[in-house]
């Protein structure tokens, strides 16, 4: 899919790997719903200009995430890709000092980063089923984010890997499902980046972090991430899979 002259709706893009990936759409081109809860990120579209809106949004809300795409549809004309990218990193002990593991926490990592993730795409594609087909049969691409936890989640990260192996889980049906809607379903698999969430540890905790990393031993870029999602758009044969993108980093278990 060409990225200049199409409409992507990146969710969780007030800041991270969603604002640089909207930033990257916009540079090559593209329109950008920017699709998040907290108001910073009519900051971003502000920023971006003529070529990006900022729409409040819950992606756990049939509501919000309906309006969001339907918002791409009448101040863009179609929504051709969606970049889930909100998503919350809670650790907490199956067993800890001060008892069982909350229930309350952990669906709440499940509701956000799972079923989140699946409401937007849902809403997302059947946006996309309507579009016109490119000359390769191509009406629109979805990308979704995981992480490296859903392959080695850490002592504490029950809950969010769970949520993100479920992410990785529902890629290859949904892509299987979709194709004959020419819809592609791609998952990306981060390891350690510089987010907001990372910036709130010190910098020796973020050396040390980058130092676990084989190469390049340094945390990953926002950019980066972006980069990526612009390549899985072009490239039509990206269907389906789950990308790590993680510097050869394979987790502990502590």
């Amino acid at each position: 899919m060409e990225i200049a002259g199409r409409t992507f709706l990146v969710t969780g893009s007030a800041s991270g790997l969603g604002a640089a990936t909207a930033r990257a759409l916009v540079s090559r081109g593209g329109s950008v719903v920017v699709a998040d809860v907290s108001p910073t990120g009519n900051v971003l579209a502000q920023e971006l200009g003529k070529s990006a809106v900022y729409v409040p949004t819950d992606v756990t809300s049939e509501d919000d995430g309906l309006n969001a795409v339907q918002e791409a549809k009448r101040r863009f004309g179609a929504l051709h890709g969606l970049v889930n990218c909100a998503g919350i990193a809670p650790g907490e002990r199956v067993v800890g000092k001060n008892g069982p593991h909350s229930l309350s926490t952990f669906t709440k990592a499940i509701t956000v980063n799972l079923i989140g993730t699946f409401n937007m795409m849902r809403l997302a594609a059947a946006a996309m089923s309507q579009n016109t087909p490119t000359a390769d049969g191509e009406r629109g691409v979805i990308v979704n984010t995981a992480s490296i936890a859903a392959f080695e989640g850490q002592i504490g990260q029950t809950a969010y890997a769970a949520s993100k192996a479920g992410v990785v889980g529902l890629t290859l049906p949904a892509a299987r499902e979709l194709a004959r809607s020419g819809i592609r379903v791609v998952a990306i698999a981060p390891g350690l980046f510089l987010t907001p969430m990372m910036s709130g540890f010190s910098q020796e905790v973020q050396d040390s972090l980058a130092q676990t990393v084989p190469f390049p031993s340094r945390l990953g870029k926002p950019e980066e991430f972006a980069q990526l999602v612009c390549s899985v758009f072009e490239q039509i044969m990206i269907n389906g899979e789950t990308i790590r993108l993680d510097g050869a980093l394979r987790m502990q278990a502590k």
